[in-house]
Parts: structure tokens; sequence; C-alpha cells
């Protein structure tokens, strides 16, 4: 095992993947001699040229635009946003172009495409650069969307996105480049779709992903001290979800909660909450709680942003209310 920083892991699954198959070519802004933005491409330009390697203008639109005409040639493009924020730009390409040509072509064409954009907030970067939009495109048939928690499974989980013949977004928090975590040396790919058991517990469930994952781990602790034993299901991939897996929990724990840092409203956490109504809902002994943020746009002021986030107190808060219900 070898103790990589996130971006590292990041950086080491696209040059792997690069060696194995010359069909996977990086493109986006300032990822050539730069090494991107968050530094997940650096010395890649260097390794593999200018004709693997490309700089991209700054225009989202055109740029993922061309990777779905590569990527329904026969390329692999892995692209890079350097904020999921923009990919509203790009959504054109994505939502109505590439996640719907492998259907409309009766399965003969495939869009191996991988779109990679940091997300999120708790950094004070403001409304227009704190986002986090998986929920929007996970109600879109034809994509894939994974977002990673951790250097082990943001490498695996990235080299499994570039095998797939699909368009995968790819989401990267922002306060998960600087972490540690041991990757191994040799070759392994995580399957998308799979959910993993962080931490066992019998009492509650949290259902979470992404940068929320280590809130909900670090409140688990503490509630352990309590008396109170908190399972955390890290989704890894928010679409397809692991429905076997939340439910396998639930049936454990009886009590559920979903933490997300993106709005409530038509979000992953709804999707989850409506799954374990219709399918166990009988094993609940209490209402499903869900953290989220506030209806608002991210504030800019550390306070509010504060206030809007999730943070390890509302999730203990809500730990407690669910035992309480």
């Amino acid at each position: 095992m070898s103790e990589l920083f996130y971006n590292q892991a990041i950086r080491d699954a696209l040059q792997e993947e690069m060696e194995r198959d010359s069909s996977v070519v990086l493109w986006g802004i300032d990822i050539g001699p730069y090494g991107g933005a968050n530094a997940a491409t650096k010395g890649l330009y260097e390794k593999f040229g200018a004709d693997r390697v490309i700089d991209m203008p700054v225009s989202e639109l055109a740029y993922v635009g061309m990777g779905v005409g590569a990527a329904a040639t026969g390329i692999r493009p892995v692209i890079e946003l350097q904020f999921s924020d923009w990919i509203t730009l790009a959504s054109e390409m994505i939502i109505n172009q590439a996640a719907k040509m492998r259907y409309m072509f009766g399965g003969i064409m495939q869009i191996p495409m991988v779109v990679r954009a940091p997300v999120g907030g708790y950094l004070s970067a403001g409304a227009q650069h704190s986002n986090s939009f998986e929920s929007m495109f996970s109600f879109v048939p034809g994509i894939k969307i994974v977002m990673p928690s951790t250097p082990y499974d943001a490498k695996g989980l990235l080299k499994s996105a570039i095998r797939d013949n699909n368009v995968v977004l790819f989401f990267e928090h922002k306060n998960l480049y600087g972490i540690k975590g041991e990757v191994p040396e040799g070759e392994y790919a995580i399957p998308l779709g799979e959910a993993e058991v962080k931490r066992e517990g019998t009492d509650v469930t949290i259902v979470t992903y992404a940068y929320t994952v280590s809130m909900c781990l670090s409140a688990a602790e503490k509630l352990a001290q309590e008396g109170i034993d908190v399972e955390v299901l890290d989704l890894r991939t928010v679409d397809p979800l692991d429905r076997n897996a939340i439910l396998r929990s639930v049936q454990k724990t009886s009590r559920l909660v979903v933490v997300q840092e993106t709005w409530r409203d038509c979000s992953i956490s709804s999707e989850i909450a409506a799954l374990v109504a219709e399918y166990g809902i009988y094993h609940l002994d209490a209402p499903i709680l869900r953290v989220a943020a506030e209806d608002v746009p991210i504030p800019f002021s550390p306070v509010l942003e504060e206030f809007v986030l999730p943070n390890e107190q509302k999730i203990m808060d809500a730990v407690h209310r669910v035992l309480s219900g």
C-alpha cells in the first residue's frame, strides 16, 4: 500500500489507463504543462505528449461537445472541467446528445466519455463556485454519476469509469484533493454502482457520499460515546444507486438518515427516501430524516455557508431525532 493524496490517486488512475489503452485521451483547461487546477494531471503532458493531453480554450460547451463526437468514433476522452458549476454550459451536449445517442441508435453506438469536475462548498468560494449538481443529472437516463470519498475509491472508480461504455460524470469534492489515504500499488478497479459500508452499526443507518462521508464517520464516533451504534453507508456511485445495499442496511437498523451536501428537493436523498418508502417501509421504526443544504444559493460568507450546509452537529441532531421517533 502507498499513502497518496486524493488528487495523486486520480492522476495515477489516469496514467495507468492511458498506458493500458491508447484510445484514452485527456483534455480541459490548463491540464497540459500546468498540470490542472487541482494538480490531477501533473506530469501527464510530459509523459504522453500534446496529442493525448490537450489544453482547451475557455468554452465548456465546445470541448465537451468535441468529446461527445470523439467518443462516438471510438476515442475514450476524459474531460476535465475546472469547476463543476460550469457543467451547466455543457449540459446540452451531455443531456440532449451524449446520454441519448446509444439508445437512439439501438445500442450500436457507444459514448465512452468521462467528465471529471470538482464540486462542493465549505471553501467560501461563492454561489457560482460551490455547487453540487449531481441531482440534476441523476434523473437523465444514460448517465452514470460517481462521487468518491477516499483516494482508494477515487482511483478504483475512475479506472472503471474510463472503461465504461457510457457517459460518466466523475465528481470530485474540492475539499478531498488534499486528504491522504492508502492506495494499493497493484492493479484494481471498483465496479460502478456498488456502495460500501464504511462503518458497521446496528442502531441507525446513515446513507451518504463524497465529502460528507468523513463528517458522518466523525459524528458516528462521537455518537458511539453515547452508546449509539451508527452504520455509515457510502454510496460511491449516486447513479445508479446500490439499492440492495441501502435496503439491507435499513433492514438491519430500522432507522434511516440520509446526508447530502446538495439541496433537498428533487435530489439523491429524495430518491433514497422514496426507495425505502416503497420497498422497505415495514422495516422502519421511525420516519426517514434528511440532512441537506438549505434551499438557497451557497453563500460566500463563511458564517452563512456554515449555516446553509450540513455539518457534524446537524448530523448528530438528526440521529438523535430519528432514535426518539
